[in-house]
């Protein structure tokens, strides 16, 4: 994790806050255990420190390892930099080149490179119309801008970090907790405007690998349940009011048969939680409460389909 501030005649006052910030939230998973052994650097002071930041991250053979970088980016018409202390003209940095040649070097099994800086799309970028990708299988590359566009600070954060780091709290899960680098860019792509930087993904990998678990957002022996529930993704699972506990002799309102009855309740409330996370709807009514008091039905989404093959393989 890199934070550059202190830049002479052109100092910046987000980013060491951005790495420090990324640095704390990727060490631990939610439920606090280990997730990252992290290096934070906020004292850069030359071109040689940096590359031999990289050189050292990427020269293991860990199942994951992610380089973050925020400070200044420059692109020339040789190609994109990130910029360390010592820059001078002609010499402004780090070559993006020289990062992703490391990258692409490495034995480690996943490598993810995320830029704020300005620029930063330049990373990956060919420079010859009809050239081959220069990402090698298992690189993934996300930037806070084109190649042609600023990155900007607001309220001591960039705006492509402060993005990151919602997603990275959650914004960007799945229903089972996971967090990849592609939930990530679709996070902070949505969240931003049209005219707004546009952030940049690369990536040359087979499967997704996640970079921090949050708590899965109901238990997965729910999920697993809907396999039972529905035994076909097309499956609708009729309701009456014994499902809905308020329709009790305990509580008083006009009171609909059949009552509320224990077992249906239990799965009711579980059917509840799964509509939370989009998996299930009600069918010819707004919430589930109507559709069970109704007499109606409710059925899987297209998510719910997605996740019921996975329950189905026994993949969750």
């Amino acid at each position: 994790m890199v934070g550059i501030d202190d830049y002479s005649g052109a100092k910046l006052q987000g980013c060491v806050n951005d790495a420090k910030a990324v640095a704390e939230i990727l060490e631990y998973n939610e439920n606090g255990s280990k997730n990252f052994d992290v290096d934070l650097l906020t004292d850069i002071s030359s071109k040689a420190m940096l590359v031999e930041a990289v050189r050292k991250l990427f020269s293991g053979n860990a199942d994951v390892a992610l380089f973050y970088f925020s400070g200044h980016g420059y692109v020339d018409e040789i190609g994109g930099y990130l910029v360390t202390t010592d820059f001078s003209r002609g010499d402004m940095g780090v070559a993006m080149s020289t990062v992703l040649k490391l990258a692409n070097d490495s034995k480690c099994k996943n490598r993810i490179i995320i830029l704020d800086s300005c620029y930063s799309g330049e990373m990956g970028k060919t420079g010859f119309e009809g050239e081959c990708s220069v990402i090698s299988d298992g690189v993934t590359v996300l930037t806070a801008s084109l190649p042609v566009e600023s990155a900007i600070e607001i309220n001591g954060h960039g705006v492509f970090t402060s993005l990151l780091i919602a997603a990275l709290n959650g914004g960007a899960s799945n229903i089972m907790g996971k967090i990849t680098p592609g939930s990530i860019y679709s996070y902070i792509d949505q969240a931003l405007g049209a005219w707004q930087q546009r952030p940049v993904f690369k990536t040359n990998i087979s499967q997704f690998v996640s970079i921090r678990d949050m708590n899965a957002k109901v238990p997965l022996n729910v999920v697993r349940s809907i396999v039972e529930l529905f035994p076909e993704t097309t499956s609708e699972y009729k309701l009456n009011p014994s499902y809905e506990f308020t329709n009790s002799n305990q509580i008083e309102h006009t009171l609909i048969e059949p009552l509320a009855n224990e077992e249906n309740v239990k799965v009711f409330k579980m059917l509840q939680k799964l509509e939370g996370i989009g998996v299930i709807e009600p069918v010819d009514e707004e919430h589930m409460y109507f559709a069970a008091m109704n007499f109606k039905s409710c059925r899987l989404t297209a998510v719910g389909q997605y996740y019921w093959k996975l329950a189905k393989d026994k993949r969750i």
